[in-house]
């Protein structure tokens, strides 16, 4: 699989083995969700870990592999640790945070991606900005999450069809939706930056993810959370 060169510094034999390594050990039928933020060391790193962490815990790790969960920044800090802050918030929900490494947001990832979930509405628009189609794939994760309250469970393919085919139904679903069922205010799609706030706002900001992702990991995987 190629993806074009999009001018960021990188030749084309570079940008062939990074995708290639991307690659290496994937299922062949996978769906890949990219979770985007602005540095990539907050939000989307607390969004892409949390995501793995409950699909791991509603169908465990082989079931749960033809999902592929990502994360970058519109200006992400390429190379860089997790904020600590993140990683604390990550592991009050047993999630795991080790060996995060920030991503700046690249056409290729958005090439890839079967679903892009974004902190807010500005960064929705910078991923649909970059073409590729990106626009019935492109969501806020909190409008995400309003679209799929609304879908019927019954309509989705049933779990026996795989995690994959019922994760693509569920996006186009949710596409189907958008115009009908709008925010009830502006802010209602966002998540607020964390970025050098003190723990109790990352924490608040976690929460808020938290639930968010709840409904999502129900509805893509057919499995409800542990009471």
């Amino acid at each position: 699989m190629t993806a074009p060169d999009a001018g960021r510094g990188i030749g084309n034999g570079e940008r062939a083995a990074e995708i290639t390594t991307t690659f290496v050990g994937l299922p062949r039928d996978s769906f890949r969700i990219l979770h985007v933020s602005t540095g990539n060391v907050c939000r989307s790193p607390i969004t892409e870990r949390l995501t793995r962490h409950l699909v791991t815990d509603r169908l465990g790790a082989f079931l749960g592999g033809g999902l592929v969960v990502e994360s970058a920044g519109t200006w992400g800090h390429e190379g860089a640790p997790m904020e600590a802050n993140a990683e604390a918030v990550l592991a009050d929900f047993g999630a795991d945070a080790s060996g995060f490494v920030g991503r700046e947001l690249l056409d290729e990832h958005v090439i890839r991606a079967d679903l892009v979930l974004t902190a807010t509405r500005d960064h929705r628009a910078q991923v649909i900005s970059m073409g590729h189609s990106a626009g019935l794939r492109t969501f806020t994760l909190k409008e995400f999450t309003r679209l799929v309250r609304a879908i019927d469970p019954a309509t989705l393919p049933p779990t026996s069809d795989g995690v994959v085919v019922r994760a693509r139904a569920l996006v186009r679903a949710a596409a189907a939706l958008r115009g009908w069922l709008l925010a009830p205010t502006a802010e209602a799609d966002e998540v607020y930056d964390p970025y050098g706030a003190p723990l109790p706002f990352f924490q608040s900001i976690g929460d808020e993810i938290h639930e968010a992702l709840d409904p999502v990991v129900t509805a893509l995987t057919g499995v409800p959370a542990r009471m």
